[in-house]
């Protein structure tokens, strides 16, 4: 009975392990690579619109500010 148990989890332990090393070899391999690739890009892309949407939005409050613009012009926009 002993010998069935540490059997099984001899097996259990196996599977765990080849499937662990499964994951990691396709995160190092090429589609791994390009996913990492992917995220980063996406990552800067969404940062540089999130900074120009800041800067428009002080520019807009430093042109009311200063005279340029009214608020209703730069509401309409």
């Amino acid at each position: 009975m002993k010998r069935l148990i540490w059997m099984g989890a001899g097996i259990a332990i196996g599977v765990l392990a080849m499937r662990k090393l499964n994951s990691a070899k396709q995160a190092i391999g090429p589609e791994g690579l390009n996913r990492a690739v992917a995220g980063v890009a996406d990552s800067i892309a969404d940062f540089a619109n999130a900074l120009r949407e800041g800067m428009t939005e002080r520019e807009a409050d430093l042109r009311v500010a200063l005279g340029i613009d009214s608020a209703d012009d730069v509401r309409t926009r």
